[in-house]
């Protein structure tokens, strides 16, 4: 259960209720992935990062207030992602019998409630637990499986062996206004 989780480290960040506020928290945990060199499951991580936010500011931050994005990294290597949100109301995702084609073609046609379905298929584990005032909606990402890819004799050897180059696909975005593009990051 996340509750028992120990953070060997751990960053926390309160954001407004406005709409660069998402892109803002992914940048934050972007930024964390890349300082604890844990880019394995980095697009899921952000992805679910950009949901939970999402969430928070439409449907658990009140007017006039904030909400609290915090990323771990457990001892035994989990990453964990929790929104803090001071709203009522438990999120939940909608459930579907197997052969309800109506009941499919009606989800395919809105436009929300996909973000849970997301976390649920890309997050090792989620959920929800109250917190006073409002609830923390969090997500765990187990540690990925070594990649292993050929070496120059042809052997396999994990990232960072000789011939290995795991490309990072997601570039750390620069601050918005200052002008400068991120070179592509190649992680070896």
């Amino acid at each position: 259960m996340q509750e028992d989780f120990q953070h060997k480290r751990l960053r926390e960040r309160l954001f407004r209720r406005e709409r660069r506020s998402v892109p803002a928290a992914r940048v934050f945990a972007a930024r964390a992935l890349l300082e604890w060199d844990q880019l394995g499951r980095a697009e899921d991580v952000l992805l679910c990062v950009s949901e939970l936010a999402t969430n928070a500011l439409l449907h658990g931050v009140p007017p006039g207030r904030g909400f609290r994005m915090r990323v771990g990294l457990t001892l035994d290597g989990c990453l964990t992602v929790e929104a803090h949100d001071s709203g009522g109301g438990q999120p939940h995702i909608p459930q579907l019998s197997d052969g309800d084609e109506a009941g499919a073609e009606a989800a395919a046609r809105c436009e929300s409630g996909r973000g849970l379905l997301l976390v649920r298929a890309l997050a090792d584990e989620w959920g929800v637990r109250d917190r006073c005032p409002g609830k923390v909606v969090w997500c765990v990402f187990d540690p990925p499986e070594p990649v292993r890819t050929p070496g120059p004799a042809g052997a396999c050897g994990p990232a960072g062996a000789p011939g290995a180059v795991v490309p990072l696909r997601y570039v750390l975005p620069d601050p918005p206004g200052s002008g400068r593009r991120t070179p592509p990051v190649r992680h070896r």
